[in-house]
């Protein structure tokens, strides 16, 4: 029998990180990016394959909903002055690197990616290749807003041989838009997905949000079929994150146009299960892929991973950052570079990598943050794996969260041989169980978005 999300998130609490990383963006620290991404860097292997994301912090036009760093722009000009710094960006590691490092995956990021000309899609393309050695198979990936395709954009998206494509939808309901400032019809989206694949190498996933203001479930609904008739390869599932004190243009959005937990958990479900009727995979807690798809062959084999885009199949364990805001995960800890727009050019300029915040992993966090990403990829950790890779580390995070399991009311997760498990009908809490994994969870009085 489905649990009842009120009483758990009275229980547990309504709120929990989404966990694309631990520790979590907030309780990294101020001034110490500079000099931990130096003693990164030192220790980078010249021949293991990284990633790299480029953060695009520029839109046509603003959306109530957003939670990303970004700002509105309806000139095109202050767009190409900051590629100008992202390309110097891009240098100054080459030369702090010493080396032409292994590129398995680049990711495109914003704001709006897809507001790029193809002038400087080539720009980027060419610094990276400077800097990087292409591996054959990289994925090049590109978050894109269908009303900023041009057939410019098409050219600058073939340019840097796009084979993935990540498509924000949100709603097609026009109400629903029109709350949220987000206005796209679904013809104009079905022709950039047709004109994305005429090439035939490039894959789809589409975003869509539940738990929007106005956002009835038949509204959500009719959504979700016009986006599975789409026929992409994957859909991201996400829940609206209302954080209008950390994003205060969330604040053009009313609170009593926002469904209750209660319905916010059964548009979840019902989509959900909308979406596997129609041949898609669950994958994570909030995604769904063909299962011929790589990111549903790899949640079966147990090969799923998460970063700050999401779920993803990236094994890489370096992901570079670059451009204002953007984080970059190492080995040894995380560093995000400035995030103001003019802090982080004038730091460039100045030929300063624009590391600003960072975070040093220790061995509890390594053992912590590995538990956490086994539970929201597989919705189980084994005990017995932690203490074969950690050893005497594991036991304190081991031991913190068999004392929250103990005290769950819910039986969101059961211990069996040693082994944690989500329960299936504690998949949705899937976020609030992995914080038993959490150490700085109730820390510094960050407040997370709603848990389901």
């Amino acid at each position: 029998m489905p649990h009842d999300p009120a009483a758990i998130l009275a229980c547990h609490g309504q709120r929990a990180p989404r966990y694309t990383s631990y520790p979590t963006a907030p309780h990294f620290t101020s001034g110490s990016g500079s000099s931990l991404q130096g003693a990164f860097i030192e220790t980078l292997d010249p021949k293991e394959p990284v990633s790299v994301y480029l953060h695009i912090p520029y839109c046509d036009r603003l959306c109530w909903f957003c939670g990303c760093h970004t700002k509105h722009t309806l000139r095109y000009e202050p767009v190409a002055r900051y590629v100008d710094s992202l390309v110097e960006e891009i240098r100054l590691f080459r030369e702090r690197v010493g080396c032409r490092l292994p590129l398995d995956r680049v990711h495109f990021g914003g704001g709006s990616p897809s507001m790029l000309r193809s002038a400087e899609f080539h720009r980027l393309n060419d610094a990276l290749d400077e800097a990087f050695e292409l591996l054959p198979d990289a994925e090049i990936a590109v978050e894109i807003d269908p009303s900023d395709v041009t057939p410019e954009t098409l050219e600058g998206l073939r340019l840097i041989g796009l084979n993935r494509a990540s498509i924000g939808v949100q709603d097609f309901d026009p109400d629903v838009q029109a709350v949220i400032n987000r206005p796209q019809s679904f013809e104009a989206t079905r022709d950039v997905v047709t004109a994305l694949r005429a090439g035939g190498l490039c894959t789809v996933n589409i975003d869509a949000l539940y738990g929007l203001p106005r956002q009835t479930p038949e509204r959500l609904m009719r959504t979700i079929d016009q986006v599975i008739s789409l026929e992409p390869e994957r859909v991201a599932l996400f829940g609206y994150a209302h954080v209008p004190w950390v994003k205060t243009h969330q604040k053009m959005i009313a609170d009593a146009d926002l469904p209750d937990e209660a319905q916010r958990f059964a548009d979840a479900r019902v989509s959900a299960e909308r979406l596997i009727e129609a041949g898609y995979q669950a994958v994570g807690i909030d995604h769904f892929a063909k299962p011929g798809d790589r990111l549903a062959r790899a949640a079966r084999e147990g090969r799923l991973h998460r970063n700050f885009q999401g779920y993803t199949v990236d094994e890489c364990r370096t992901l570079i950052g670059f451009g204002a805001s953007a984080i970059s995960r190492y080995p040894g800890g995380y560093v995000q570079n400035a995030v103001p727009i003019h802090l982080y050019k004038d730091r460039v300029a100045a030929d300063t990598l624009p590391a600003e915040k960072g975070y040093g992993l220790s061995e509890d966090d390594v053992v912590r943050a590995y538990a956490i990403e086994r539970l929201m990829c597989d919705f189980s950790v084994d005990f017995a794996d932690l203490d074969a890779r950690f050893g005497a580390a594991a036991r304190p995070a081991i031991r913190a969260a068999t004392l929250k399991l103990a005290t769950d009311p819910f039986g969101l997760a059961r211990l069996e041989d040693h082994r944690i498990t989500v329960s299936e009908t504690g998949r949705p809490f899937t976020r609030i169980v992995a914080s038993w994994f959490d150490a700085y969870l109730d820390e510094g009085g960050v407040q997370y978005s709603k848990a389901v």
